[in-house]
């Protein structure tokens, strides 16, 4: 887990920033993707006869769209600082 103190006194406490922190940082970039891909994909299924998302719609779904994108952002995220992170 990072972030959190290590019971043992020889071995170092984990650093970094919890997945939480930086899902919650990610947050609004991710939302604005998803409202931005959204509103594009309505726009190509056009083509084939389906009826276009208005953008406050798509700003709507992303709200909610978001959550999981920027979980998943702040999970891959954490993935490379610990990669990153020097192993003793």
């Amino acid at each position: 887990m990072s972030g959190t103190r290590s019971p043992s006194r020889t071995e170092p406490a984990t650093d970094g920033w919890p997945v939480w922190k930086l899902a919650l940082l990610f947050y609004p970039f991710a939302a604005a993707a998803v409202w931005i891909n959204l509103f594009m994909l309505s726009l190509l299924a056009s083509w084939i006869g389906l009826p276009v998302l208005a953008p406050i719609r798509a700003a709507g779904a992303a709200l909610v769209l978001g959550v999981p994108a920027a979980w998943a952002s702040g999970r891959w995220i954490r993935g490379l600082m610990d990669r990153a992170q020097p192993r003793n």
